[in-house]
């Protein structure tokens, strides 16, 4: 009881009032970000007409940027605050998501009549990821200072919920929308959630207090700030081994979708499908980190390589429907058992006036994993599922998972050590 009463306590009094406003900004970011990401890879295949390759391409060019331009948003986010960058973002978001969309509507024919589609989609891309890019630092930045020392690891953890929250209602609400309007209109819905928290953010949310030393400095003094974090070897190898996960996960929303479509049918609920991950962490999230608190973070990350790595061996050994599904839940379960450390431990390793810019390093994995994940996924399918060998493809994935764990072993045994030196002193 006294237990429950002191987590009550943290909830009602361990948090400044704008960390519950970010949140739920956080929340239907998530849901218009992973409805649209449901859907892309088909629509751009089956309505928009472009291949495989063109489709992949274009999904790592969107994530790759969507993901890596916060470690530049970052900066800005420290200079200028949270509430002006909340609000460059959703305006850019909404504009985006919609004209996406527009692409394939019969209504905006006329409009792109004539155009090369593949290169105004790469325009459209490029506008929207600049705008998604300042959310990640926004958010965790806004997380870290409003949250007290005591309950940080805590608003980690809402925050993690959250997003999967948002990743697990986006594609249901996509599946419908599809049914019922569209896939295109799908896009439209994400723009009009993105313009109802550009309005939230103008009436509801209020720059919170900053500690002493935690703003300020040039803008140029922040980008030779970004600078020396990337001259960290020791680190960034840390987050290369970790971008190889991400090519893993990214082919949720790509080779997925198209190996449900074209093996079960259209008509296949494959947003569904590709949720079945946030479901899992959803559901499971507590209960996987009480198994695993004791466990090292080192150990924790290896461990939930591993996990993820056999999901991909699951589907080879019997690609069925309910087993994919399965499959993707297993893949969350060894995201889950790494991935709220990760976050935690980025948090704690930034210098006060450096929060947005390593909460922007923090996502350089994601990104990088789509940019490469996208590019390899349309290279399987196109080499293995539509040469009538997608075994081999789903092998593959596992070869590549099995190799985060092997790298991860190595960097435990050789740089871990140092990285874990380096960090704390500066």
């Amino acid at each position: 009881m006294e237990s429950k009463s002191s987590f009550l306590n943290d909830i009602k009094t361990g948090f400044h009032p704008s960390f519950w406003v970010a949140n739920v900004l956080e929340l239907f970011e998530r849901f218009a970000y992973y409805g649209q990401a449901a859907v892309f890879a088909v629509f751009a295949r089956d309505v928009l007409g472009f291949s495989e390759a063109e489709t992949g391409s274009l999904d790592s060019l969107f994530g790759f940027l969507i993901y890596f331009l916060p470690i530049f948003a970052g900066t800005f986010v420290d200079k200028y605050g949270f509430k002006k960058s909340f609000m460059i973002a959703f305006a850019l978001m909404s504009f985006g998501y919609f004209a996406v969309g527009s692409t394939g509507m019969e209504q905006f024919a006329g409009f792109y009549e004539g155009t090369d589609l593949y290169w105004m989609m790469t325009i459209i891309l490029i506008v929207t990821a600049i705008g998604g890019s300042f959310i990640k630092p926004s958010v965790l930045g806004t997380v870290s200072r409003t949250s007290k020392p005591h309950t940080k690891s805590l608003g980690f953890a809402i925050y993690y919920m959250l997003v999967n929250a948002g990743a697990a209602i986006g594609p249901l609400i996509a599946f419908n929308v599809r049914g019922a309007f569209g896939m295109q209109f799908v896009f439209a819905v994400s723009a009009g959630v993105s313009l109802a928290m550009l309005i939230g953010t103008i009436m509801f949310f209020k720059e919170p207090p900053a500690a002493e030393g935690e703003l300020g400095g040039s803008l140029v003094q922040k980008l030779k700030d970004l600078v020396i974090v990337l001259a960290n070897f020791r680190f960034m190898i840390f987050l290369l081994i970790f971008s190889i996960f991400w090519i893993m996960f990214w082919q949720t929303f790509l080779i997925v979708p198209w190996f449900v479509t074209d093996t079960f049918g259209k008509a296949t609920a494959f947003e569904v499908v590709s949720s079945s991950g946030a479901w899992a962490i959803l559901l499971l999230q507590i209960p996987v980190n009480r198994l695993t608190k004791k466990l090292s973070t080192n150990n924790a990350i290896i461990l939930g390589f591993f996990i993820s790595a056999m999901s991909w061996l699951a589907i080879a050994l019997s690609p069925t429907l309910p087993v994919i599904i399965g499959a993707i839940a297993m893949f969350a379960i060894g995201e889950m058992t790494q991935a709220p450390r990760y976050y935690e431990y980025i948090a704690d390793i930034a210098p006060k006036g450096q929060i947005g810019l390593y909460q922007g390093y923090a996502f350089l994995p994601i990104a990088l994993g789509k940019l490469f994940g996208g590019v390899f996924g349309g290279f399987l399918y196109q080499t293995f599922a539509n040469a009538g060998s997608p075994q081999l493809m789903w092998f593959t994935l596992t070869g590549v998972g099995l190799l985060t764990v092997l790298l991860m072993w190595v960097y435990n045994m050789t740089l871990a050590k140092g990285v874990k030196k380096a960090e704390g002193t500066e």
